[in-house]
């Protein structure tokens, strides 16, 4: 090649050799001086030629890996992970069985719902110890030996095949079945397709829930509440989310940071993300819990014919009478009445309660059936007491002894006493130390304090030492109990309502809107309407007491007094139908 140096005579740097003569002579034609050509002509080669090749040597050269070997991974955390929460829910069964005076069969309704929600995960758990064992006996070379039977012929035809010898390999092909040899090709075939399909449906849902990695909706622990709930559906317990949410913030039943109630050979093979699925920091919402339970309830009722009963609503019913509105039994009466013309859903989804009615010209008439039962309770109570007491500050007396409105008790009491109500909830119930509870401790009492260092001691401490320790610190190291003498009784809110005087009758009076009489339905939806104060009152509380926020309650309220209101036109028109027939019939 030619030296890439400037000409002596014009300075140019591009040179080329003549292919004749073999000078080298630059874009000018000025030829460069003292330049060499040689070339070597060979007759005969050897028998022996010369060639470079590299040796690669077997050993890795790379930092080892900082990877915990205790730590699960893939498949088999997953499996992991399902024993985790099984252990949990055989920890909540004991404490509700315990808290809840259950019978035992109660842990069986448990156990049977937890298998039937396993299998009807769309990711069930893996058979996570057969697949890490033939992933040990696969790295181990020592144990192709001792390889078991239960390892498919696939995986032996491919043993075989690595042997160093060609004529193994052919000898192993001719001694294959031809038919078995089709039916595992078109196995692998049918595997790898729907291993492909799978990828492709839960990669947009999986990259939703990028950070738990193996972790979905239906795997967080929620799902245990929900196998909760539908065992004492099963077994007729007149329960409500509400129960669950109170024992859950009150530390009663394993749910908020569980995971130190796990024994430490179990939590060591966790990752961060497992951790963190298993660490729920706040209770559920009684809609989620209510949307995961009806999802199950109807799945066991489509795939296996396993039917959830419907609620036992006479039990919640005086519930929410008593304990949330403070009314009378003459409010039960009536709501259960307005309950049965309004076909309010008992069930968890309404494809297991085939008797509702849905009118033809009203497709909306299912619009909030699938709501939780007490919420519906609730709800019809609210119209009741619409219809009763008008809640829009005019005020409304019964005319006639015998109108029930008259057993209820005076509007103005009542309202003061439901006022007193909310403020009991808040300074004496039992649950006041809950997350949802607005509290700060420059405002408690000594008394108070005292009973808020009790929770604490219960919740934060005794559950982490052991038995032995704690009973050691107890008796030789008790704490002082001077002050807990002066502690506030735990006061029923619904108490305070009675003893109040009834609604007096009205004698004369025409300007006196009777009840019912003057209806106002508000709508849901107006964002700038607000309700007045009388209702907002029982709005708020009953919001509360449920679990839900007070637009989806006032949503719920609207569309039962839209339903009222059609079945009222309704039978009006059809009882002017029978009259206008029975006068034709007389003429």
């Amino acid at each position: 090649m030619a030296p890439r140096r400037k000409c002596p005579v014009c300075g140019s740097k591009q040179w080329h050799k003549d292919s004749s003569s073999g000078l080298v002579a630059c874009s000018e034609g000025h030829v460069i001086q003292n330049f060499r050509n040689e070339s070597g002509e060979t007759q005969d080669l050897g028998n022996y030629t010369m060639r470079k090749r590299t040796l690669k040597s077997g050993h890795k050269k790379g930092r080892q890996s900082r990877a915990d070997p205790k730590l699960y991974h893939g498949e088999r955390a997953r499996f992991h992970y399902y024993q985790c929460l099984q252990l949990v829910l055989r920890k909540q069964i004991a404490a509700l069985i315990a808290l809840w005076g259950l019978p035992p069969e109660f842990e069986t309704v448990c156990r049977d719902i937890w298998a039937l929600h396993l299998t009807l995960l769309p990711r069930p758990p893996p058979a996570e110890p057969y697949h890490h064992m033939r992933e040990q006996k696969s790295s181990d070379p020592d144990a192709g030996d001792t390889k078991p039977f239960l390892d498919n012929l696939e995986e032996s035809r491919s043993d075989d095949n690595d042997g160093d010898s060609p004529q193994s390999s052919s000898s192993s092909s001719e001694e294959e079945d031809p038919e078995l040899a089709e039916l595992l090709h078109e196995n692998s075939e049918l595997s790898s397709s729907d291993e492909d399909e799978d990828k492709d449906h839960t990669s947009p849902k999986h990259g939703v829930q990028s950070s738990y990695r193996f972790v979905g909706t239906y795997d967080r622990p929620v799902n245990c509440i929900v196998v909760l709930v539908l065992a004492c559906w099963t077994i007729r317990l007149p329960v409500m989310y509400k129960d669950f949410i109170d024992v859950i913030e009150s530390y009663e039943l394993p749910y908020l940071d569980f995971l130190r109630l796990l024994p430490s050979d179990m939590t060591c093979h966790l990752t961060k993300h497992a951790v963190r699925a298993l660490s729920p920091h706040f209770p559920p919402s009684t809609l989620y819990i209510h949307r995961l339970a009806s999802r199950l309830a109807k799945l066991m009722y489509a795939n296996y014919g396993v039917f959830t009963p419907e609620l036992n609503a006479s039990p919640v019913l005086w519930r929410v009478v008593q304990q949330c509105l403070g009314g009378t039994p003459t409010l039960y009466r009536l709501a259960k009445r307005l309950g049965r013309i309004l076909s309010l859903p008992l069930t968890l989804h309404h494809s297991l309660s085939p008797t509702l009615r849905c009118a033809p010209g009203d497709p909306e008439i299912q619009l909030y059936d699938n709501v939780p039962p007490e919420l519906a309770l609730v709800a019809t109570a609210i119209v009741v007491l619409k219809l009763v007491y008008g809640l829009d500050g005019k005020l409304r007396l019964p005319r006639d002894v015998e109108d029930p409105a008259s057993a209820f008790p005076d509007v103005h009491g009542y309202l003061s006493a439901f006022r007193g109500m909310g403020e009991a909830d808040t300074r004496y119930n039992e649950k006041r130390f809950s997350s949802r509870v607005p509290m700060s401790t420059g405002d408690m009492d000594l008394a108070t304090i005292d009973e808020f260092l009790d929770f604490c001691e219960r919740v934060l401490v005794k559950s982490q030492r052991g038995e032995s320790d704690q009973q050691i610190l107890d008796n030789y190291f008790p704490l002082s109990t001077e002050s807990r003498g002066a502690r506030f009784e735990v006061i029923a809110s619904h108490s305070i309502v009675k003893g109040l005087p009834t609604t007096k009758i009205n004698v004369g009076d025409t300007t006196v809107l009777q009840p019912g009489e003057s209806y106002t339905i508000y709508h849901s939806r107006d964002v700038l309407g607000n309700l007045p104060e009388e209702q907002a009152l029982i709005i708020t509380r009953s919001a509360k007491w449920v679990g839900v926020s007070d637009d989806y309650l006032c949503g719920v309220v609207e569309r039962f007094e839209r339903r009222l209101r059609r079945w009222y036109y309704k039978e009006r028109r059809r009882e002017k139908e029978e009259q206008e027939s029975e006068g034709e019939g007389h003429g």
